[in-house]
């Protein structure tokens, strides 16, 4: 009996030991967990906002500001189609986020039957709208019955339109609706001047055909024309300035609000002045 009693005893203090043990074990691993350090937040992801734009000036005044956009958390991906009239379906159909191309006039001369539903985030520049000819040296030069090319898009067209009328070119009948005028709009053609409507991309490569062209600067300075060399050319008061336009509502979009700001900043008015001079004109 006293030996049973005594190896019981032994048992106990065997098992005793070796719960002891375990319970200062589960001790030691809480307290090394909790000692860790806990895990850091992960840093805020970038964020990768699409515009579309014309290759001249606009991409180039875009690239231009994706530095500064980068330090701000943005990826400012530059999208160039071949088709500038497919940027507007393009943010239509959310493939864009925001585009770069136009003037507000010649977006309210397509939304309508388009059903777009823009809105201008930001107003950049305006490109003066100019005459240009490789057959003469000033408009005094025009003759009777000379062949002109403009612009067959609505409102580029009335712009063009306006611009001969305003260097006694012609005369537009009165009460013509803003944004539509066409050559049959015209009510005094001294000269007999003759007008081919051209898509307006391919305006520079009529001049040779023709006796004059008025010409978006745009596409003036793709062609590598020297835009001094129009022989006349709207004034900076010009209201085609291109505007930065998105989906309405995502004008409030903190990304859209941060390139809209950039965009319009004094270092961007100095890259404009200094890169195209007379060609394009900041409109901020």
């Amino acid at each position: 009996m006293l030996r049973r009693n005594m190896i019981f005893k032994a048992l106990l203090a065997i098992l005793s030991v070796v719960f002891a043990g375990s319970i200062l074990a589960g001790c030691s691993s809480g307290n090394k967990q909790s000692a860790q350090p806990a895990a850091q937040p992960a840093a805020n992801q970038e964020v990768t906002v699409k515009v579309g734009a014309a290759v001249v000036p606009h991409a180039e005044i875009l690239n231009f500001i994706k530095p500064k956009l980068k330090q701000e958390g943005i990826n400012l991906e530059v999208v160039v189609l071949d088709d500038e009239a497919q940027l507007n379906p393009a943010l239509q159909s959310k493939q864009i986020d925001a585009n770069y191309f136009q003037h507000v006039p010649y977006y309210e001369s397509v939304a309508k039957e388009k059903g777009y539903n823009f809105t201008v985030a930001a107003k950049v520049h305006v490109e003066p709208i100019g005459f240009y000819s490789q057959k003469i040296k000033s408009k005094d030069e025009l003759k009777d019955g000379a062949t002109i090319a403009i612009p067959n898009n609505p409102s580029n067209e009335f712009r063009a339109l306006v611009l001969l009328q305003a260097n006694g070119l012609l005369k537009l009948k009165d009460g013509v609706a803003n944004f539509s005028a066409t050559p049959r709009d015209i009510a005094d053609n001294p000269k007999k001047l003759k007008f081919v409507e051209v898509d307006s991309a391919q305006l520079t490569r009529s001049l040779p055909d023709v006796d004059g062209a008025i010409i978006n600067t745009n596409f003036v300075l793709e062609a590598k024309i020297d835009p001094q060399s129009a022989l006349f050319r709207e004034d900076a008061n010009s209201p085609y300035a291109n505007d930065l336009f998105v989906r309405t509502g995502d004008e409030n979009r903190p990304e859209i609000k941060k390139i809209a700001e950039i965009l319009t900043s004094p270092d961007v008015k100095k890259f404009i002045q200094d890169k195209y001079g007379v060609a394009v004109v900041p409109a901020f």
